[in-house]
Formats: C-alpha cells, structure tokens, sequence
C-alpha cells in the first residue's frame, strides 16, 4: 500500500470517528436540555443559552478534526520524504 493511499485512508478513518463522536455528544446536550427545561420550564433561558455554548464547543471539535484530515491529504509534511524513500527503495 502507498503512501497516499494510507493518508487517505487515516483521513477518511479520522474524519468519520470525529463526526461519530461529536454527533453523540451533541445528541447527549440536547437531550439533556430538553430534560431540563421539561423539569423546569422557567430555567428555558440559561438552559438553552449554555446548550447553545456547548453546542459550539462540540462541533468546533468537528471543525478541528476536518482540518486535520485536510492537512494530512494536502499539507502533509511527510509526503516528500515518503516519495524520497520511494524512490530509494525503487532503485
């Protein structure tokens, strides 16, 4: 297997664990808001105001997880000295 073709894979494989991760914490937020406010209606407002911060905080770790997959398809500092070792074991 090449090596571009690992970096693909460990972004595909990378980018699909922090979305799975982050969709089950934000699941979990809301649902825990909503039990808030069903227990007490008149705490709706800071409820949903930390849910919303919280909210934000999650899914900007999926933000962090795309642009680390992205850096390892297109930035990757390795690639050089991958195709450098390509070539000598080639010889």
């Amino acid at each position: 297997m090449s090596f571009f073709t690992m970096c693909v894979l460990a972004a595909g494989i990378g980018m699909a664990l922090g979305t799975v991760g982050t969709g089950i914490g934000q699941g979990l937020a809301v649902k825990s808001a909503v039990e808030g406010v069903s227990r007490n209606p008149g705490a709706s407002g800071k409820i949903l105001t930390t849910m919303m911060i919280g909210l934000a905080m999650i899914e900007s770790l999926a933000i962090y997880a795309l642009v680390v997959c992205l850096i390892i398809l297109f930035a990757n500092p390795y690639a050089k000295l991958a195709e450098e070792l390509a070539k000598t074991v080639a010889k």
